[in-house]
């Protein structure tokens, strides 16, 4: 655990030297088709740098199983809109005492990825499972645009 908090320190401290162009806030999730008793309110904070091609996000959340995690993704948008996109996207993520659960880990570490939906001030996430647990993970939250004087 303190090498979780560690970690998110140092990610944090990163992203507000770097300036981010997004701040979002994971509220919760669901586990489709899941006989499991995870949780599904998970709190979390994400910073996410765009550029027209690709996003980059790093944060840190309570994961289902009730305990920290902190990940890493970067998105390809596929479509866009004036106030929102879908974006394909893949990462890792820290699922420490519990990354041995998923059919593929590194450890404790498990690679997330699918598709993510952003509309205004809501993203919504949906991350395809092996069935094994749950069919799949949708998460949703708020985001929103951080004015660094630009334009």
């Amino acid at each position: 655990m303190k090498l979780v908090l560690a970690l998110l320190g140092v990610l944090f401290a990163c992203a507000a030297q770097a300036g981010p162009d997004r701040i979002s806030l994971l509220i919760g999730s669901h586990q489709v088709n899941s006989s499991y008793g995870f949780e599904e309110v998970n709190p979390g904070v994400f910073a996410t740098w765009e550029n027209p091609h690709l996003h980059w996000t790093v944060g840190a959340y309570r994961n289902s199983y009730g305990r920290a995690s902190i990940s890493a993704t970067v998105a390809l948008p596929v479509v866009r809109w004036r106030e929102g996109e879908v974006s394909l996207f893949a990462g890792a993520a820290l699922y420490p005492k519990d990354g041995r659960n998923f059919a593929l880990h590194w450890g404790d570490v498990v690679p997330i990825g699918g598709v993510q939906l952003r509309h205004r001030n809501l993203f919504m996430q949906v991350i395809p499972l092996d069935g094994n647990l749950a069919d799949a993970v949708v998460s949703v939250g708020v985001t929103f645009p951080i004015n660094k004087g630009r334009k």
